[in-house]
């Protein structure tokens, strides 16, 4: 089954039921079928054919999912833009893709305009700019076309090509960490597969319900979205995260799920609004993009009860590994409260090993990177064949993220490939100084890189953020690190700010923190 099986059969099966809420919006499965069709045949009679790119750049809204909708039905190719992007890296992904049909929200339509009036190369192959317009009365700007207005002027009928299971449906860019963003290819038949896999591991039924709060440009919020509409239940479209917001639509739309990052579930925590929150409803919270840290874990755990899951995966290798709520023991035994850091095991169909730089598979204990094969796995990056070769060597994916298995396959992750440190010739993962590190209880985050030293090479340097009217001298919060590994890894350095810079899927960026403290 592909996902233009799954609009349909919804319609078919469930047509008066919930598909999405949005504010005051609600659309049924019917609806959302209809529209999807319409908005189709529009795009379609503005010259658009199976596999040409459209591209959106926009919020998470309705609009966003119907341009999904669109590609899964009749083939066309979404593009998604990061929204928080400057206007000259938006345009290098336009530049990048190439579609035919731009859709935009209208608060973005001055950056649209001024990419236009700049007269960038890249716009160039854009043959239709569309606004999605924000029911604030705003009118689509001069020479662009209304979003309704293509609807409106499509047909309500079945395309006239459908896709097949290896066609790309999308091209998620990533976040760029290591230089410019890269278009992951994903195949109608790899996002099925990751909807069908997180729907199992998440215990997702129709009828369910839950919240969208990733931004829908990033496999974050697909990963979610996919399998509760897999399975026939109702998605919360969520604009942005507030601590607040999240809680009131678990209680409004009695939602069964979630899918937050550690971050967002610390916020959570410590919401004034929880106390009274009503959150009875939640079988499962999902955090994913990184680990979460223990401490955090456990005030979950003793807050929601045992509904939390973590997921870890990766927009070019889709879905990898899952760590079940029921395997959340912090009151088990020494392997249980070990395996709380860790990331679960390989989910079926998906194959992880870890493997050295030569990509043999090593022992079970020994530290090296995640390979991932799965038909998840993306087909490759667009119009970089040089970095497909790369990542995709001998039929794995490479992560770039280092780790090791235990003996019952649990999936610990150490740190990102680029990201170790190696000071006086010996290797330091940051994720085992940043767990040391958050233990201490005035601290609310914290991320660990390397710096420039004239005599080890690297040092340690903790970048801290503590609670709020909390006083910590850096000294204890080194202190505090000794105490639990050895020295060598400890920071030599902690620089505290107001809040770490966050990539789109909730990860640091520590490409920022080095740009400002690398020196």
């Amino acid at each position: 089954m592909l996902l233009r099986d799954v609009i349909e059969r919804n319609e078919a099966l469930y047509p008066d039921q919930l598909h999405s809420a949005y504010g005051e919006r609600r659309l049924t499965f019917g609806e959302f079928a209809r529209r999807v069709r319409k908005l189709s045949d529009g795009l379609r009679r503005l010259g658009l054919r199976r596999q040409d790119r459209v591209a959106i750049l926009a919020m998470n809204c309705p609009e966003f999912l119907e341009a999904y909708g669109a590609a899964e039905l009749a083939g066309f190719i979404l593009a998604t833009v990061n929204w928080r992007l400057a206007p000259a890296e938006m345009a290098y992904i336009l530049g990048d893709s190439a579609p035919k049909a731009l859709l935009f929200e209208h608060q973005y339509a001055a950056v649209v305009e001024q990419l236009k009036s700049e007269r960038r190369p890249e716009l160039r192959g854009i043959e239709h700019f569309i606004c999605i317009e924000d029911g604030t009365g705003g009118a689509a700007p001069a020479g662009t076309l209304s979003y309704e207005q293509v609807v409106a002027g499509g047909e309500d009928q079945a395309p006239i090509v459908r896709p097949a299971a290896d066609d790309i449906l999308c091209l998620i860019y990533t976040s760029g960490t290591t230089g410019r963003p890269k278009g992951c290819m994903i195949s109608h038949h790899g996002h099925a597969f990751m909807a069908e896999a997180s729907a199992g591991y998440q215990g997702m039924l129709p009828g369910d319900c839950t919240l969208i709060i990733a931004p829908l440009f990033h496999v974050g919020a697909r990963s979610q979205q996919l399998p509760m509409h897999w399975r026939g239940g109702a998605v919360v479209i969520l604009r942005r995260f507030d601590p607040a917001e999240v809680l009131e639509a678990i209680r409004h739309h009695r939602a069964t799920h979630a899918h937050m990052v550690p971050t967002m579930v610390q916020q959570l925590l410590e919401s004034p609004a929880l106390e009274a929150a009503d959150t009875s409803s939640l079988r499962c919270i999902v955090y994913a993009a990184a680990p979460m840290p223990v401490p955090v874990l456990k005030r979950a755990i003793a807050r929601f009860g045992k509904i939390l899951v973590n997921g870890y995966g990766l927009t070019e290798g889709g879905h990898g590994s899952a760590f079940p709520s029921h395997l959340h023991r912090p009151e088990g035994d020494a392997d249980d409260l070990k395996r709380l850091a860790s990331v679960g095991q390989p989910t079926a169909g998906t194959q992880v090993i870890v493997a050295d730089a030569e990509d043999r598979e090593l022992a079970r204990g020994q530290i090296g990177e995640l390979l991932i094969r799965s038909p998840s796995n993306m087909l490759g990056y667009w119009n970089n064949h040089p970095a497909t070769v790369e990542a995709l060597r001998n039929g794995w994916v490479h992560t770039g993220d280092v780790g090791y298995m235990d003996e019952q396959g649990y999936i610990f992750l150490v740190d990102r490939k680029k990201d170790m440190i190696i000071s006086g010739g010996e290797n330091i993962y940051c994720r085992e100084v940043e767990e040391a590190l958050i233990e201490h209880p005035a601290l609310a985050d914290v991320a660990v890189i390397g710096v420039p030293d004239e005599k080890w090479g690297e040092a340690v340097l903790a970048v801290a953020v503590k609670r709020e009217a909390a006083v910590l001298p850096a000294e204890e919060l080194i202190a505090h690190c000794r105490s639990r590994i050895a020295g060598y890894k400890c920071p030599k350095r902690v620089e505290f700010v107001a809040e770490l810079p966050r990539l789109p899927s909730g990860k640091v960026s520590k490409v920022k923190l080095r740009e400002r403290f690398a020196r």
